[in-house]
């Protein structure tokens, strides 16, 4: 199955992709699930969350869950700093902010740039992997980043 067969959407037009950074890696999420991007804030803790979900922030009246991202891929655990970011989605029904490391820029990868994920065993389910694009010398790891917040070990329970 083709990489973007996977996602559910075959197509021949050029996607746009937001890039960001966990340690050495770096990730691409569909640019039109970005609400907003913000600086991390601490956010207020909840009890018996999975270890990932760092609690909650008030965004604006929204209550909007707070997932590290390094924690749910089992990095090494970072340190806060000023490049550290929270990027705001907006998941049909849900609003949920991830933390990164630094967003890197938004990039437009042409279909025949992404090809099909190896198939093995990693921390990420391979269904929440729509492909690897190639920019340059850049590999970025495409993530279906709807599927990937709604897995059942998120415990984000829809709206």
């Amino acid at each position: 199955m083709g990489a973007m067969e996977r996602s559910g959407a075959l197509t021949t037009a050029a996607r746009e992709y937001l890039t960001f950074r966990l340690s050495q890696e770096e990730y691409g999420i569909d640019i039109l699930k970005v609400q907003e991007i913000r600086g991390y804030e601490p956010p207020t803790r909840i009890a018996n969350a999975p270890t990932f979900i760092k609690g909650v922030v008030n965004l604006r009246g929204t209550i909007v869950p707070i997932v590290d991202m390094r924690l749910k891929f089992n990095c090494s655990e970072a340190e806060y700093n000023s490049f550290t970011v929270v990027i705001i989605l907006n998941l049909r029904t849900r609003i949920v902010g991830i933390v990164v490391d630094s967003v890197s820029d938004v990039l437009e990868l042409q279909p025949e740039s992404v090809k099909a994920a190896p198939d093995i065993d990693s921390v990420v389910d391979n269904s929440c992997i729509l492909g690897l694009g190639s920019v340059s010398d850049r590999m970025l790891i495409l993530l279906d980043i709807e599927r990937l917040m709604s897995g059942p070990d998120m415990g984000l329970s829809a709206d």
